[in-house]
């Protein structure tokens, strides 16, 4: 079992087994980590990946250097997240759903389970009712923790039942994790190629859910395991998890309301015209293929914005943003303007480059669910991929 959880891949070292003050880990390359709570910054380059322009007759160091400045191959430590100074201040008096006119109260001390607050003195003694909204918690959240004595207030002191243990939701499949940021609510991993977020069929194992599982069984977590999004299983990037039932309400509230984004790298076919463009087909189920999907007038509106990263004789490195999350959305909407992804045989794309997708999730924003706070995580691309540029950079 040396292998579970925490090993990072593509040579990376295993962490020591101590647990930092407050549990927060922010990872994501070699040595990256934190010590005693504090986060630690750190840049991951050698991403293989530039931007050609000769046009404007730059030289590949520059190119090299513009590409790093995007944030390729960067992780970033976001501070906070275990403090309560600047809390309120960081959501301008205001409750992470941006609605809450009362002032937000600064994130307390993790004790275990409990989340211990001190109370202003003009809250000392109040009910829940009016403490509750001073609180990102939503009010169903409150009131079942209030039902269950999971609300104590004792003076000046507020105590909440925010991490209770539970009963774990998947058996544990031992295998390595790149994890590229985790704190008290949040867990990012970076999804390797080949395996899907979680079981598409009954009994179905070795999935990303069940490797979450082993990793929290190993360090003593007793967690469900909850996913915010889920990506295809050939294509890599980073996947959120929410850590507990308010996280996960508030990370689910996130993607409906579209403030987590997601940015991906695909290598497409053929030379894209232009260096930047918009997308806007709507896409519904392909009637004759039943994996598949197709820009259909009938279907859910779907947006993808591109922009080109790289020319080659005959591929185009583009980076993509999405407005919308659907299905293969970024696979249907290349191939509709003639560009399928390099690899992409379901959807026209040839598999001499690469044998799958050339797409891979470079970047996952998100809000930190109590203060607001924006935190990223990026992950570095994968071997295949930096091996099928190469290749064409060669050619």
């Amino acid at each position: 079992m040396s292998g579970a959880g925490r090993n990072r891949q593509r040579g990376g070292q295993k962490p020591s087994g101590s647990q930092e003050k407050h549990g927060r880990r922010d990872r994501g390359g070699p040595g990256a980590g934190t010590k005693g709570g504090s986060p630690k910054r750190y840049e991951k380059n050698g991403s293989g990946v530039g931007r050609r322009n000769e046009r404007a007759g730059r030289s590949d160091q520059d190119k090299r250097g513009e590409l790093r400045d995007r944030g390729n191959g960067r992780a970033t430590p976001i501070r906070g997240s275990g403090s309560s100074k600047g809390a309120a201040e960081s959501r301008g008096g205001k409750g992470v759903s941006g609605v809450n006119s009362y002032p937000l109260l600064p994130m307390g001390r993790i004790k275990g389970e409990w989340m211990d607050i001190r109370l202003p003195d003009d809250l000392a003694g109040a009910p829940m009712s009016a403490i509750g909204k001073h609180l990102p918690l939503q009010p169903k959240l409150v009131t079942r923790l209030a039902q269950n004595r999971g609300c104590l207030v004792q003076g000046s002191n507020l105590r909440l039942h925010l991490f209770p243990r539970e009963t774990r939701d998947y058996p544990s499949d031992w295998m390595e994790l790149n994890i590229l940021y985790e704190d008290e609510f949040t867990l990012v991993v970076n999804k390797p190629a080949g395996i899907e977020v979680h079981p598409s069929e009954k009994g179905q194992r070795k999935t990303l859910a069940h490797a979450v599982a082993a990793y929290y069984e190993m360090t003593g977590k007793d967690l469900r395991v909850r996913h915010v999004h889920r990506i295809d299983k050939d294509t890599t990037g980073p996947v959120l998890y929410a850590k507990n039932e308010f996280a996960h309400y508030q990370y689910d509230k996130g993607m409906r309301e579209k403030s987590i984004g997601r940015v991906y790298l695909a290598l497409v076919e053929g030379n894209v015209e232009g260096d930047k463009g918009r997308i806007d087909k709507p896409i519904g189920q392909d009637r004759h293929h039943s994996t598949r999907r197709r820009v259909s007038e009938t279907g859910d509106p779907a947006v993808t914005h591109y922009e080109v990263v790289e020319r080659f004789a005959d591929h185009t490195l583009v980076r993509l943003h999405l407005e919308t999350g659907r299905t293969h959305q970024i696979r249907v909407h290349m191939a509709a303007i003639n560009h399928p992804l390099a690899g992409d045989g379901l959807y026209g794309g040839k598999r001499g480059i690469i044998a799958r997708q050339a797409l891979h999730g470079e970047r996952l924003i998100w809000h930190h669910p109590w203060t607001g706070e924006k935190q990223s995580a990026v992950a570095p691309l994968p071997d295949d991929f930096l091996q099928a540029l190469n290749k064409l950079r060669i050619q």
